[in-house]
């Protein structure tokens, strides 16, 4: 008898529940981004400067995955779009199955922008297909720019780079531009945005990128 390795049964699955998820997305005219990056690169704090930029009545909801704790949740309840929390109970990524699961009776048909903040780290989400169209790496000005070197998977499989917390440059030993070249080192097709939470730079060009990739999509613009 065959036997199958574990890693690659668990894969099948999830791949089974992806397809599944972007069949949803799909007709129901959603736009999914998974974003992806290490504890403390600034994933909630660009949700919160996203969402505090959308127009109230935005079809948009966020789904933040974490080992412990609803705290993103909360943080991102405040600016009054759906926001959900999915607690993971120490697995280090989210999965479809927990997508599903977290979706189900839950907004469906009524969201244009769907946000899953992932949990924080660079290894194990980047093999987990959530059925989203499109992959988002975030590296932080207080991390290594020779991060895209050392964890290539997740640069490779993402669309695009927020460079984020840009506004710590004049004081931290990060060379934004080596950042830039090692991830498309990786990636030649990587885009890259370049933001700050804390001041609001770059924001509009980043909720530029995301009409942009909806109109690729083929999805109406909110």
């Amino acid at each position: 008898m065959t036997r199958v390795p574990l890693e690659q049964k668990v894969l099948s699955e999830n791949d089974r529940a992806a397809a599944e998820l972007r069949e949803q997305f799909r007709a129901s005219g959603t736009l999914c981004l998974n974003i992806i990056g290490s504890p403390g690169c600034g994933k909630t704090a660009l949700l919160e400067k996203t969402l505090a930029a959308m127009d109230p009545y935005a079809r948009v909801a966020v789904l933040t995955g974490d080992i412990q704790t609803d705290a993103d949740a909360q943080r991102l309840g405040r600016y009054g779009f759906p926001a959900r929390q999915i607690t993971t109970g120490g697995a280090c990524h989210l999965d479809a199955r927990m997508i599903v699961r977290s979706l189900s009776g839950w907004l469906t048909g009524d969201v244009d922008l769907l946000f899953i903040e992932n949990v924080g780290n660079l290894v194990c989400p980047t093999s987990y297909d959530l059925g989203e169209h499109a992959k988002i790496v975030v590296l932080s000005a207080a991390e290594g720019e020779e991060k895209p070197l050392k964890y290539p998977g997740i640069f490779y499989k993402s669309e695009l780079m927020v460079l984020s917390k840009v506004d710590l440059l004049p004081y931290v030993p990060f060379d934004r531009e080596l950042a830039i070249r090692n991830a498309r080192a990786t990636n030649p097709a990587i885009e890259v945005v370049e933001v700050s939470a804390t001041t609001g730079q770059g924001i509009d060009g980043w909720l530029q990128w995301i009409a942009r990739r909806r109109s690729a999509a083929g999805l109406r613009v909110s």
